[in-house]
């Protein structure tokens, strides 16, 4: 670790002065990083308080991220999927975020293209624009077309990008682990698994090849439908660092005057975007995880085609059910439903309270009460639910997060289009379709023989199972651990129970003695007066006394 510190001292000055100037300087001080970089604590604590006060927190985080570069802006990206754990006024301010970087040289692309394809530039294309149709923070795409004629747009990576991100990754890592140490909240949030999370993400959209298998995969889903369509790759001139797809025009979805200009109907178009999208959650369990304008185009015929597959989300069968069921309780406004779709979605922690939960998602229904479901957000009903989910120490996978967000995004493209269009009936449809699959005799036969093979070895292993118990119960060695929750409450109602018990024994003894006296008086023939006080009278008068307060704490206790 301290190796790597020292061959990274300067991008480590660079962070620290970017916390200090956004207002960040006291987390400079209590990681103690001007130590590593060894410069005075005094230049991380003075802020420019006057700039700040006008500033969200929100706002600052997001200029400290585009200060720092590509690694810290994509970092950012990726964090404003995860609503879960960050909130919403910060959410917000990370989905401004924009790879505001300027092209790099034509001679670079070119020289990386001809390392990556093993050739010349000229004898692979037949033309190539040497100016970029766009630049973002990993690379940027250029127009070209191939020896064959086939227009394409070939993407590029950037020079030394991989090193570049590497580095900061290191770096983040580290300061995660030291603020795990001095942060209770950090602790809390296990930080250091959120950057390894971040990071696995990033490294993913650096390979290129992803991306374009990730494109082949979402064009296989919709290979019978003419009106979404997905450019086709070249993969004989795409590597990890080169990009080759089909080049395909079409009008953006949120320039609704030219699409009224160009005879596109924009009901259908939103039609076709929230079917297509639901169609890749419910259905195939893989979908485009960034459905905004800039990746969407509408062609001829009310078309819509996707692109840019570097952000994708996948759903196992069960998530996929389980989500349905979450969509359907949310539409009927059903406690109950919504809280087994998250219990069933996350990762439960034991020390989760139901009967918080269920008060926590009943306020939370009657945000949406009475309101109609044209003007129900989908994405943020859900969004809001992992909130609530994560309040509770319920960790839903990341696929799930990202399943908000591409919701909200593409609810937005949709509202542009069509206002009026009700995201939750179009989503109604597959979630039922999926819950009759799911429970159809075929597929719950074939669900069965899939797991006879585990079924066989742990029933071929049950009888060790069985001898190795024996040994440890003939041992006396069975350990056996018992959790109770609200341990004291408990504790104090067993002390009650033991005292009315006591109580009841020793009014039982009385009892006995008084029927003694009684009985010995009757058969002596002699008077019951003990020391001149009528014995038997005031033992009846004590017993009975003893009798209505024993009989009165119990009908108070409510229970008879």
């Amino acid at each position: 670790m301290i190796g790597r510190k020292i061959r990274h001292i300067q991008r480590y000055r660079e962070i620290a002065f970017a916390f200090s100037r956004n207002g960040f300087g006291f987390i400079v001080k209590e990681l103690g990083l001007y130590k590593i970089i060894s410069l005075p604590k005094r230049l991380f604590m003075k802020e420019q308080d006057n700039e700040f006060r006008t500033k969200t927190t929100g706002e600052r985080i997001r200029l400290f991220l585009e200060e720092l570069g590509p690694t810290f802006v994509k970092l950012g990206q990726i964090a404003s999927t995860r609503p879960d754990l960050i909130p919403v006024s910060i959410i917000e301010e990370l989905e401004k975020l924009h790879d505001k970087v300027t092209p790099f040289t034509y001679e670079g692309a070119r020289a990386i293209i001809e390392a990556e394809l093993e050739g010349n530039l000229e004898d692979i294309f037949d033309d190539f624009d040497q100016e970029p149709l766009g630049a973002a923070s990993i690379g940027q795409v250029h127009y070209a077309v191939l020896k064959t004629g086939e227009p394409v747009a070939v993407k590029v990576q950037r020079p030394m990008i991989e090193k570049i991100i590497q580095t900061d990754l290191e770096i983040l890592y580290e300061i995660a682990s030291l603020a795990e140490k001095r942060f209770e909240w950090a602790a809390r949030y296990e930080l250091c698994g959120l950057v390894e999370e971040f990071s696995k993400a990033l490294r993913k959209e650096l390979d290129y090849t992803n991306e374009g298998r990730n494109a082949d995969r979402i064009a296989k889903q919709f290979k019978k439908d003419p009106h979404i369509y997905i450019p086709s790759v070249y993969w004989d001139y795409t590597t990890k660092k080169i990009l080759t797809m089909e080049y395909v025009e079409g009008t953006k979805l949120n320039d609704i005057g030219k699409l009224t200009r160009e005879g596109y109907n924009t009901k259908v178009l939103a039609e076709r975007v929230a079917n297509s999208v639901f169609h890749q959650i419910l259905i195939e369990g893989f979908f485009h995880g960034d459905p905004h304008p800039g990746n969407m185009v509408a062609f001829p015929g009310d078309g819509i085609i996707f692109m840019d597959f570097g952000m994708v989300g996948r759903l196992t069968p069960d998530m996929k059910a389980n989500f349905a069921t979450l969509v359907i309780a949310i539409m009927r406004q059903q406690t109950e439903g919504v809280i087994r779709g998250i219990m069933r979605m996350g990762l439960v922690s034991e020390e989760v309270d139901i009967q918080k939960l269920t008060m926590d998602v009943d306020d939370l229904k009657a945000k949406y009460y009475d309101v109609p479901l044209s003007q129900v957000s989908l994405g943020e009903a859900v969004n809001d639910l992992f909130a609530v989910a994560h309040e509770h120490q319920i960790k839903i996978p990341s696929d799930l997060t990202l399943l908000g967000k591409t919701l909200l995004t593409m609810e937005g493209v949709v509202e542009t289009l069509d206002p009026d269009l009700s995201i939750i009936e179009i989503a109604e449809p597959f979630g039922k379709q999926l819950l009759i699959d799911r429970f159809n005799p075929k597929n719950v036969a074939a669900n069965t023989f899939s797991y006879i093979g585990d079924y066989g070895e742990s029933l071929i292993e049950l009888p060790k199972k069985i001898n190795e118990l024996t040994n440890v119960v003939k041992k006396g060695k069975l350990p056996l651990e018992v959790d109770i929750p609200n341990v004291e409450r408990f504790l104090t109602k067993l002390d009650r129970i033991s005292n009315r018990l006591s109580f009841s024994i020793v009014l039982l003894s009385f009892s006995i003695i008084m029927v003694g006296l009684i009985v010995g008086s009757a058969m002596s023939g002699q008077s019951s007066v003990l020391w001149n006080l009528p014995a038997i009278e005031i033992g009846f008068t004590v017993a009975l006394l003893m009798f209505l307060w024993l009989l009165y704490s119990i009908f108070k206790s409510g229970r008879f």
